[in-house]
């Protein structure tokens, strides 16, 4: 059985006062919710803010980009080892908007799951396809290939520590949602492919939904099979909203 893992990437919101006074409104609404994974992705500049004040709770710290290098000249960069210093356990690599603003590609989303898994921090690797692309049937392909590309450094035995993050792009922060119907056939072609890279270990990787999920659309998407989160945008900055979300509840 795998445990659901609901993630709120705030993208670029909050400063660290904000993300701190978040944090105090949050943390006592899922005070007890014990079977679940709970993951905050603040901006690099809250991070360190939110990991003093998330301390001692069950939530867990994220950042939501990395260099794949440990040290060097890139400047306006952060390393791996920066990131587990902070004490961040996850972070997410080849987000849709790093893909199509910044020209990142599955070769290099690669070498940042790598780089993460090499410093004991879990990486939410993200794939996904555009509306152009779904329109021409090609959901399947793309899926495919990013997966194949952004997991081609991920070891067989370090494969139950990835998530992936299913995200088709016409849905993200544009309010439409796929249909549960339409995400868990995408899940389940994404499982597939991932018995196919990993064997059997493919069966403990957590496969998140991520695409305008709100309170209101949760629970049917959770309902399905081989949906085991969600990788949360808007609806995650406000905490009742997000806090409601990670309570989710299913038949």
């Amino acid at each position: 059985m795998r445990r659901p893992i609901l993630a709120a990437n705030w993208k670029m919101h909050k400063t660290a006062e904000e993300a701190r006074a978040f944090a105090d409104a949050f943390l006592p609404r899922v005070a007890d919710a014990d079977d679940v994974d709970i993951v905050i992705a603040p901006p690099f500049t809250a991070l360190e803010s939110l990991a003093w004040t998330l301390r001692g709770s069950s939530v867990a710290l994220a950042a939501q980009n990395v260099h794949p290098e440990e040290k060097g000249a890139f400047t306006g960069e952060i390393a791996p080892g920066m990131l587990q210093a902070l004490g961040c356990r996850y972070t997410i690599v080849g987000h849709s908007e790093r893909r199509a603003l910044f020209g990142e590609d599955d070769a290099f989303v690669a070498r940042k799951a790598a780089a993460l898994l090499a410093r004991d921090i879990r990486p939410i690797v993200c794939v996904g396809e555009t509306l152009e692309q779904r329109e021409a049937d090609r959901t399947f392909d793309v899926v495919r290939g990013q997966l194949e590309g952004s997991l081609a450094s991920v070891p067989k035995a370090r494969a139950e520590q990835v998530v992936v993050a299913y995200e088709p792009v016409w849905a993200i922060g544009t309010g439409r949602t796929a249909t549960p119907e339409t995400a868990q056939e995408v899940h389940a072609f994404i499982r597939e492919t991932l018995v196919r890279l990993f064997g059997e270990a493919a069966d403990s990787v957590r496969i998140q939904y991520g695409g305008s999920v709100k309170p209101d659309n949760v629970d049917a998407l959770m309902a399905q099979a081989d949906i085991d989160g969600a990788l949360v945008g808007g609806a995650s900055l406000d905490p009742e909203a997000f806090a409601r979300i990670a309570r989710f509840e299913t038949p």
